[in-house]
């Protein structure tokens, strides 16, 4: 998990606990509201994360795919 991640999920944490504590009903919700905005946000990273592994893993992958297609077609490497 992210850095970012771990620090939207603490935030929510925090805004869980303030909910609890909070004496007025509109703080309460507010605290709420907001830590459902934490979670979505650590969600959203969480997803940028992963789209952004898998971009690379394919980056990885047709990188070495055409390195080893120059390696066959090379002239100098080739067998005649």
């Amino acid at each position: 998990m992210s850095s970012d991640a771990t620090f939207f999920r603490k935030q929510a944490d925090q805004e869980r606990n303030n909910a609890s504590e909070a004496n007025l009903d509109n703080v309460r919700d507010r605290c709420e509201r907001a830590a459902r905005s934490w979670e979505a946000m650590a969600a959203r990273a969480e997803r940028t994360e992963a789209m952004r592994d898998q971009r690379a893993a394919a980056t990885r992958a047709a990188s070495t795919l055409a390195a080893s297609e120059d390696a066959d077609t090379d002239p100098v490497h080739s067998e005649a």
